[in-house]
């Protein structure tokens, strides 16, 4: 037995001296009164349940661990009983809470939880409800979601009926396809699908969920339909999607009501361009939308746009301060867009950095920080809200193979190692906090590299990885999934000879593997990661690819969507950004 104590002085015999002594652990203690009850010894109450089962205790012990029992014991008219009934309560479960309450030990399983947490509740043990949600949010999946939402919801468990409904909202396609689904209530429904927080591919999926459910229970459901509706955002889905699906489902055709939504829908489509749109939900994209932030030089001016892939349309963004020619682009902080580097309309090499300000109002593009020296065609990534910007062509034109890196929350930038390489027609992407440099052209031997060379942020230092399949020259660079993407460029000095080849690099394996080709080949493409697709926009072919698509790593397939509004005669930026602001005007 360990004991803590206070030390006297031995040599001094003090009237108020004393000598402090604390047990450590009352296992020994509860361990007695296990045993004791156990043995039936000095057990003063009888527990009964419904299913005629005994179990001894005594009524101190009880009412030490949870305040129904003292309550029970104290002040209700069973204080002086013997024997309580306790109704509607599992007796393998309160034997397992009795059994805590001795032990201060518990075992929560599946097929013990759902009996547990009610009359964990009921007892007030907080311990044991705590651990019951706990172990219910790690079981968590698109099949019982709903199931431990309820579960939640009737026994008021805060953190878990929050967790819950967040899965359910991130989960929503997977969640409505399952049979939980379909006993939703109404009211429960209509609270899903009206928050900006929901999580689908496309409002399509909204509305083919709403009539799956209605048509569950047809008789009963089918006059709720113009309530639900009123949620479903028709208008961001495509036009031949509304004629061909919304229009010719039968529900809607007997709905006056419904029939509202569709003409809205449509008249939003076919607006004229200089008419304000009418604001309300159902044109409203939800909040976890993204769209993708495009600046390329057209005209001699730099334009910005913003492409919607579940609308699938491209819209103007705000104007840039100045002509910026192969400006890279970098996103910090979820609302911070810098374009850093690239040439004025001469093909002067730019010292400035402009950034646009998502969160604000009216985003507009304004000055940042200056850079050291003018860079042309330079590669930046960000890691830890630092912008990291390398090689490239300087003010004499001369290739570089410097870095450096501009501390947002310092505001400053600094010198870092440079590259083992020097590089001036390259990409660069971000993968595991590491900055990967892939590809370029080396002129002495007139034609594209293979290499790639990582820089680790923590040691300052830059090392070469495996080579490429393919030598590339002004390659564009993805991160989707764990995996670099490395797609297109040259082969060689002739930017004609344009590849549309596409290969993977993963870490794990230090191994690049060809993967599908895309539709088009090109150079110098915008390349981004959204929605569990990476898309590949414009570039140069020899002459401007003004073509967008996208790449599914689950199907191994490109699909074109979209073109660009607009020829690009060079290379373009492009980050994924939040839907929010002035990217909600459609």
């Amino acid at each position: 037995m360990q004991n803590q104590n206070k030390k006297t002085d031995s040599r001094k015999c003090e009237k108020y001296a004393k000598y402090e002594y604390e047990k450590l652990s009352y296992t020994e203690t509860y361990g007695v009164l296990q045993s004791l009850r156990e043995d039936e010894v000095f057990c003063d109450i009888k527990l009964e349940t419904d299913d005629h089962k005994i179990i001894l205790a005594h009524k101190v012990v009880l009412a030490s661990e949870s305040p129904y029992f003292y309550s029970m014991f104290t002040k209700f008219s069973k204080k002086n009983h013997d024997i309580v009934v306790m109704r509607e309560i599992h007796s393998t479960a309160l034997q397992l809470l009795v059994n805590f309450i001795y032990s201060g030990y518990i075992v929560v399983t599946g097929e013990n939880v759902q009996d547990l947490l009610p009359v964990a509740n009921l007892l007030q043990l907080q311990e044991v409800k705590e651990v019951c949600c706990d172990f219910l949010q790690t079981q968590l999946c698109p099949t019982n979601c709903i199931g431990i939402y309820d579960i939640a919801d009737l026994h008021s468990c805060t953190k878990l009926l929050t967790n819950s409904e967040l899965y359910i909202q991130q989960h929503f396609s997977e969640v409505a396809g399952g049979d939980e689904f379909l006993s939703l209530s109404s009211e429960k429904l209509i609270k899903l699908i009206s928050t900006d927080k929901l999580n689908v591919p496309s409002e399509k999926k909204v509305f083919e969920s709403v009539i799956r459910w209605v048509k569950h229970e047809l008789d009963l459901r089918n006059g709720i339909l113009p309530q639900l509706m009123e949620h479903v955002r028709l208008p961001l889905t495509s036009e031949s999607y509304i004629l061909k699906e919304v229009v010719e489902e039968p529900l809607i055709k007997n709905c006056v009501k419904c029939k509202d939504y569709i003409s809205e829908a449509l008249n939003f489509h076919r607006h004229r361009s200089e008419e304000p749109i009418p604001q309300n939900i159902r044109n409203n994209p939800r909040h976890e939308d993204k769209v993708i932030l495009v600046v390329g030089r057209c005209d001699m001016k730099l334009n910005t746009l913003f492409y919607d892939p579940k609308m699938n349309r491209w819209h103007d963004g705000p104007k840039m301060i100045q002509s910026r020619k192969n400006a890279s682009l970098a996103l910090v902080k979820d609302n911070l867009v810098f374009a850093v580097g690239g040439s004025d309309y001469r093909g002067n090499a730019l010292l400035s950095v402009d950034v646009l300000d998502l969160s604000s109002e009216s985003p507009r593009w304004e000055s940042s920080k200056t850079m050291f020296v003018e860079q042309n065609i330079t590669g930046v990534g960000v890691i830890n809200d630092n912008i990291y910007v390398v090689g490239g062509f300087n003010f004499c034109d001369n290739i570089s193979d410097s870095a450096k890196v501009f501390d947002y929350n310092t505001q400053k930038w600094r010198m870092i190692s440079t590259m083992c390489t020097l590089r001036y027609d390259f990409a660069v992407g971000v993968l595991n906090d590491l900055l990967y440099v892939v590809g370029d052209f080396n002129e002495s031997l007139w034609e594209a590299l293979d290499t790639v060379e990582c820089y680790h942020p923590s040691l300052d230092k830059w090392t070469e990885v495996e080579k490429m399949c393919e030598h590339r020259r002004g390659a564009g660079v993805g991160v989707l999934g764990g995996v670099l993407y490395a797609v297109g460029g040259l082969s060689g000095y002739d930017e004609y000879n344009c590849m549309s080849s596409v290969e993977a690099y993963r870490p794990s394996t230090d191994i690049w593997t060809p993967i599908a080709d895309m539709n088009f080949p090109r150079h110098r493409a915008g390349v981004v990661a959204l929605d569990g697709l990476l898309y590949v926009i414009g570039g140069i072919k020899g002459s401007s690819e003004d073509s967008t698509e996208c790449y599914n790593p689950k199907t191994n397939t490109w699909t074109t969507v979209a073109p660009l509004r607009y020829h690009e005669e060079a290379s373009v930026g492009v980050v994924a950004i939040n839907r929010t602001g002035f990217f909600k005007t459609c």
